[in-house]
């Protein structure tokens, strides 16, 4: 038999990765799973805060370089 058929009848589909087929779908399941979870609040609030630090910056030089 060929290889492709082998790995046909092991209930796999070729894609051409061969042993590292479930590494791959692993990932891509461990991928999905952190791209469903949310943001944590405490990051959100850090991140209103950088905002609201940059706006009251306003049209102040970012220069820090003593020029």
């Amino acid at each position: 038999m060929t290889q492709q058929r082998v790995r046909m009848q092991a209930g796999r589909a070729d894609d051409g990765l061969g042993p590292t087929t479930d590494i791959g779908s692993r990932l891509r399941a461990l991928y999905g799973a952190v791209q469903d979870e949310g943001v944590p609040d405490q990051l959100l609030d850090l991140l209103e805060k950088l905002d609201n630090a940059e706006k009251a910056q306003g049209g102040k030089s970012t220069d820090q370089g003593g020029e």
